[in-house]
């Protein structure tokens, strides 16, 4: 949003990130489609399309593994957070990348004149009450029809009108999407072909992808938690330098509620953890020009008082913070968004 940062714009930060990920995705499907072709042949152009079509269907399904493992890998550790930024842009490549796949898809059936055994597959009735021969094409096709919907609306025209809570909803989603084409290629690849690299390519995709949402979830529970305020309600945050320059520390009211403290050099200041834009997590971002920097989308506002720079007009909420016996604490109740509330540390403990 800034002069400097424009991460929801077109600049540099999102040129390389666009760049990496179109090159990640060439070099993925242009490699498994020479390993392919030098391992086995294909001898005609229904096999040359079979290899494409198995080309695309995992370069997506490692996408997508790979979209859901950013958020708590992130969480995790800060280091992951740059691939934050931009994930709307993996998400919309994504979607074009299982399109492809399904196309080529249509193109096998095409090439060998049988699009009316498609139909057939896809209309067997009796056949989705069985476990071996279901139709697996309707699940990739179901979950293609959710990732357009959420390519589509992943421009902020639709956040802002569906408003952040109904768009964040309509976005969780993808762990649907997920699950389908999981199931998409247990029913399906797995059951056709009996490469025991297949079921492992998909094991550990799975529960990588599992694994790191209960350990990102198990290390916030001592944040959800909150902590206890003292007889004046004040809630402790710690000594000034555990919370990381330019970055923040987050705290929980005993009611839940999350409070993102952040460390500017010698300025210390709170804010909710609440982007306005998206709701995003404002304490898991970072102060990039002097701003704080949210790291879904990269809003961005004045540590001192929650404000945007012009010309945008977002406002966050703000928290009286106070240094007691060398230690940082913060007030847990939000002062009306806008309010400067930031305080000075003393030299001695910048």
């Amino acid at each position: 949003m800034s002069v400097g940062f424009q991460a929801v714009q077109w600049n540099r930060d999102k040129i390389v990130y666009d760049g990496v990920l179109f090159a990640g995705v060439a070099l993925y499907i242009g490699a498994f489609m020479i390993i392919g072709s030098w391992t086995a042949p294909p001898k005609n152009a229904a096999e040359w399309i079979d290899l494409r079509i198995r080309a695309l269907g995992t370069c997506a399904f490692f996408m997508l593994s790979l979209i859901l493992s950013i958020g708590p890998l992130a969480r995790i550790d800060r280091r992951f957070l740059p691939l934050l930024y931009n994930r709307r842009h993996f998400g919309v490549t994504l979607f074009f990348v299982a399109a492809l796949h399904a196309l080529s898809m249509l193109q096998w059936f095409y090439v060998q004149d049988a699009l009316p055994n498609l139909v057939t597959e896809l209309t067997d009735w009796p056949a989705y009450g069985k476990f071996i021969g279901f139709p697996f094409k309707t699940l990739g096709i179901a979950a293609l029809l959710i990732l357009l919907l959420l390519a589509s609306t992943s421009h902020d025209y639709w956040l802002n009108f569906l408003t952040p809570p109904v768009w964040k909803a309509l976005h969780m989603a993808v762990y649907v999407a997920y699950g389908l084409v999981v199931l998409h290629v247990a029913l399906g690849v797995v059951q056709d072909d009996r490469h025991p690299a297949i079921p492992l390519m998909l094991g550990i995709a799975f529960v990588t992808v599992a694994l790191l949402h209960l350990v990102a979830g198990w290390r916030e529970r001592a944040t959800d938690r909150g902590v206890d305020a003292d007889g004046e309600g004040w809630l402790a945050v710690g000594p000034p330098r555990s919370i990381p320059d330019k970055g923040a520390r987050i705290v929980a009211t005993p009611g839940g509620e999350r409070i993102a403290v952040y460390r500017d050099d010698g300025k210390i200041g709170a804010l909710t953890n609440v982007c306005a834009h998206q709701n995003g997590p404002i304490g898991e971002g970072r102060i990039i020009d002097v701003l704080v920097t949210c790291p879904w989308h990269g809003y961005q506002y004045r540590l001192e008082d929650g404000c945007a720079p012009p010309p945008f007009t977002e406002k966050l909420a703000t928290y009286r913070v106070r240094i007691k016996d060398g230690a940082v604490e913060v007030d847990p109740r939000p002062l009306p968004p806008g309010t400067p509330a930031t305080i000075t540390l003393p030299s001695d403990k910048v």
